[in-house]
């Protein structure tokens, strides 16, 4: 069983309110996902984070394919951090750890995915070709998109 992670940081010229009031809106969600990825929330999106909240989106990675993904958050640090966990969706492990850290002239915001792929070896085989680059570009999107809305650090 592979156990892939990727670990991602971005500062921002922004308080720590302003950074938390933005990422615990699930709503925002969308507007730093790639329009290709077709990201839609079905329900439980209309509130800001709470620990045990399902929210569940359709989103469609590759091909044109829609998915249904549902996540619950599961810990929630007011201000500080929250974690989202995969309960259906394209991974057999989803396990996604989001920190913001207050540095001088604002805030660094730092991911960490822990996850797994289905299909055994034939997951494992499409992770280097297929699965990682697209996650990359996924977080290069995000880093891009909250420049543009936060300003450069």
């Amino acid at each position: 069983m592979k156990i892939y992670r990727l670990h991602e940081k971005q500062r921002l010229p922004i308080s720590m309110k302003a950074a938390w009031d933005f990422l615990s809106n699930p709503a925002n969600l969308k507007e730093i996902t790639p329009d290709y990825m077709g990201f839609d929330i079905i329900s439980g999106g209309d509130k800001s984070m709470y620990a045990g909240q399902i929210i569940q989106y359709i989103v469609t990675p590759i091909a044109g394919i829609k998915t249904k993904w549902v996540t619950e958050i599961t810990h929630v640090k007011e201000g500080d951090y929250f974690v989202d966990e995969q309960r259906f969706g394209p991974y057999a492990l989803w396990h996604h750890k989001h920190f913001i850290h207050e540095i001088e002239g604002g805030v660094e915001m730092e991911d960490i995915i822990d996850y797994k792929l289905p299909l055994g070896i034939l997951g494992q085989l499409a992770h280097p070709i297929l699965v990682k680059p697209k996650l990359k570009e996924i977080f290069e999107y995000r880093k891009s998109k909250l420049t543009e809305l936060f300003g450069t650090y």
